[in-house]
């Protein structure tokens, strides 16, 4: 029975260069995919393409390409990956590019959109899940709005004989999914098969959080060699049996617990897990070592996919301002609470406009309040003040007042940072499925 070997080169946008060359020298795989697309990275994207045309794309296209284009040229690997981002056609431009200076010869370069549904969003009556309004009501904030594609656009680009898919907005296990209906010819409505692949996707699609990083805690869950760590390889044959495991003498390690971790991942119900492709089940899967570091997968199964594809919706939702600074030493812990009681009276006496304020001290009170009880007093505190403004003036001047703290605050304050943003907020939609219409173009390299 055929089997195909499918490596994860990374887990989100500027996550680690080095375990993806080792996967494409030492893993024997055909499939390297890279999964750097998260929901707010697009909307940041599509400002950029609006800055520049010739932008959009993932800023770290380029040197994951010079460092993996050539070893996969070589080894026949193939490479799908959602780096397009905003603009895949300017994304696949590049590649092309890198493979001519390179000289690694003849390459078919696949650019997939048409995820992009921000003009069709604008004049619709589709409601925001989030708020229930209609999203045309939302039309002059709107920064971007795209629809996850399923699997289907890459099949067709991998039959065409592309090397290289560059996509914009795809689901993450889709594009995992993509080479296994190519390379057995699963028919894309047999859903059990399609859930197995699936499930294959959502184990490899964060990278090294399968393979141990993001499970490690020290006395607890201990992961040797997490700075070498290594990403995940899925072996999946044409009956959806599958295999995780990584490539042999790399850090971290695989386990039945890493991947009860992982499948769980961002699943509301193990049950119904919503994809473009089909509607996964994982609440049986079951997980076996059948050696060191090789995972036997089972018990997916899936059933028919949903009308509607969810879009992430990206909208300017005003300005942040920040300043933070340091007290250290005895008595840290009353400097850090004085100087968030200076700057909340300052920014009343000097009618800074903010529609939401935080005072916190980072490793007191910064993530859990009051929650939990109170730590021995710390030796050092760092206090940090945010707020969201309508405006840019306004947000500056939040971190301005920390920044004054310096010789108008408690004693001893250091390492005062300021800075001001605009915010882009994210909210979901559904959208109907035929309305939304991939496009796929080739280039040659």
């Amino acid at each position: 029975m055929r089997t195909i070997r499918i490596g994860s080169g990374a887990g989100y946008s500027g996550d680690r260069i080095e375990p993806a060359v080792e996967l494409a020298e030492k893993g024997n795989i055909n499939y390297l995919v890279f999964e750097c697309l998260a929901e707010r990275t697009i909307a940041i994207a599509q400002n950029a393409k609006l800055n520049d045309p010739t932008k959009g794309y993932d800023p770290l296209l380029v040197q994951r390409f010079e460092a993996v284009l050539p070893i996969c040229k070589k080894n026949g690997i193939k490479i799908i990956t959602n780096m397009g981002a905003a603009n895949p056609q300017a994304g696949a431009a590049k590649v092309r590019e890198i493979a001519a200076r390179l000289g690694l010869g003849k390459l078919k370069i696949a650019a997939i959109s048409g995820d992009d549904v921000v003009e069709a969003l604008k004049v619709s009556d589709t409601k925001i899940l989030e708020t229930g309004a209609p999203a045309s009501s939302m039309a002059s904030v709107l920064v971007s709005a795209n629809a996850y594609v399923g699997a289907a656009p890459m099949v067709e680009a991998l039959a065409n004989g592309a090397d290289v898919i560059i996509t914009g907005r795809v689901a993450d296990p889709s594009m995992f999914l993509a080479p296994q209906i190519h390379e057995f010819g699963w028919s894309q409505d047999d859903w059990d098969k399609i859930g197995k692949g699936t499930a294959v996707g959502h184990l490899l699609e964060c990278g090294g959080q399968v393979t141990g990083g993001y499970y490690a805690e020290p006395g607890k869950k201990d992961v040797a060699d997490l700075a070498r760590l290594g990403f995940p390889i899925a072996e999946v044959s044409e009956d959806g049996a599958i295999v995780i495991t990584k490539v042999e003498g790399s850090g971290g390690k695989v386990t039945e617990h890493t991947c009860k971790e992982q499948i769980l991942y961002e699943v509301h119900d193990p049950k119904t897990y919503l994809t473009p492709d089909v509607t996964a089940d994982f609440s049986q899967i079951t997980f076996t070592e059948i050696a060191p570091n090789r995972i036997r997968v089972g018990g997916v199964t899936g059933r028919a996919r949903t009308d509607t594809l969810k879009v992430s919706v990206g909208y300017n939702d005003g300005y942040m301002g920040e300043g933070q600074i340091s007290y250290a030493g005895p008595g840290a812990l009353a400097r850090g609470q004085l100087a968030l009681e200076i700057v909340k009276e300052r920014l009343k006496i000097t009618g800074v406009k903010a529609n939401e304020l935080r005072f916190d001290l980072i490793g007191v009170n910064s993530i859990h309040a009051d929650v939990l009880a109170p730590a021995p007093e710390p030796t050092e505190v760092r206090v940090r003040v945010t707020g969201r403004c309508d405006s840019m003036k306004e947000a500056v001047r939040i971190g301005n007042e920390v920044e004054t703290l310096y010789t108008n605050g408690p004693a001893s304050g250091g390492g005062a940072t300021k800075s001001a943003k605009q915010v882009v907020a994210m909210l979901s939609a559904l959208f109907p499925r035929d309305k939304v219409v991939p496009v796929i173009e080739y280039l040659e390299a």
